[in-house]
């Protein structure tokens, strides 16, 4: 060991997503996953902050790999919608074969393109057709692969996965097949519905060995308004599974600014002290405050918040 350098996790999403290893990303199907996904990946695309995040980061390509979607029909108009920059995302043409995990097109990719992410979805379309998802002993192999390539190119992997049917069971074993791919993934994120509003999905953390588990994250999905991130959401993942409610902390932060300030300007103090005996955190009441255009004025030696003029 004293022959090992030391170094830091680099991460695309802290602490969702780290460079240079593997990420699942899970859930029953319908829930969302693709859409999270592409989501994220339209953000990537133009170097936009990511979720829960202020700063903006440097543009990167992604490789998005499905074979479930059609790429004309399905996922570059989602893309288009997300406003993503399509020139940064790219696929591996599979008319001359199926791709898989082990396949060398995958780190010629890598190589050709400088991809920072890569997508593969779902896991088992990808793990090749000699190999069983549910036998640990063929499954460790190819993870154990695809995660040097994710190290040798300090490249980001996530795969998306289906969750099974164990109503009632812990989290970690609703994966399907091995709970191998559990073990060898770094992160696994799984997504769900809110039961009494099913419109709203949640991104919760359910494995985090590199970095503190991170705050689960919202956004809503609908007909009427589409996509939109709505920030922290207070619940964990076993609730989630098993249809458990809560309401978002960052719905809350909004109701407090809005019910505060409806009669006009209100010290900032105020306000902070009210969220904090909430519970509500600071991050999450300045996302409220800028999703709600808060105009802030100093007046003597305290600061003030009041609504946009209308």
């Amino acid at each position: 060991m004293s022959e090992i350098e030391s170094k830091e996790v680099d991460w695309l999403w802290y602490p969702f997503i780290p460079y240079g290893k593997i990420t699942i990303v899970q859930g029953d199907p319908g829930e969302g996953k693709t859409t999270f996904v592409l989501q994220l990946a339209a953000l990537l695309s133009n170097g936009a902050a990511l979720p829960c995040t202020e700063n903006e980061t440097e543009a990167i390509n992604i490789v998005y790999q499905t074979a479930e979607d059609g790429y004309e029909d399905t996922i570059k108009p989602r893309l288009e919608a997300a406003g993503a920059d399509c020139s940064k995302i790219m696929f591996i043409d599979e008319s001359v074969g199926p791709l898989s995990m082990s396949d060398e097109r995958l780190e010629k990719a890598l190589a050709e393109t400088g991809a920072r992410l890569i997508i593969l979805d779902p896991i088992q379309a990808y793990l090749g057709s000699d190999v069983d998802m549910h036998r640990a002993n063929e499954i460790r192999p190819v993870l154990n692969r695809l995660s040097s390539k994710a190290e040798s190119y300090n490249c980001a992997i996530v795969l998306i996965g289906h969750m099974n049917k164990a109503k009632g069971s812990k989290s970690t074993y609703r994966g399907l097949g091995s709970i191998d791919f559990q073990a060898t993934a770094r992160s696994v994120l799984i997504i769900g519905r809110v039961k009494d509003n099913p419109q709203i999905r949640v991104i919760a953390h359910d494995k985090s060995s590199l970095a503190p588990e991170g705050t689960s994250v919202a956004f809503e999905l609908c007909k009427d308004n589409g996509f939109k991130w709505l920030g922290h959401y207070d619940i964990s993942v076993d609730a989630l599974l098993s249809g458990g409610t809560s309401e978002s902390k960052q719905q809350m932060a909004e109701d407090l600014i809005e019910d505060m300030l409806k009669d006009g300007e209100v010290r900032q103090k105020e306000i902070w002290d009210k969220a904090s005996a909430m519970g509500i955190s600071k991050r999450v009441l300045d996302q409220a405050k800028k999703n709600l255009e808060v105009e802030s004025k100093r007046s003597g030696n305290a600061w003030y918040w009041k609504l946009p003029d209308l």
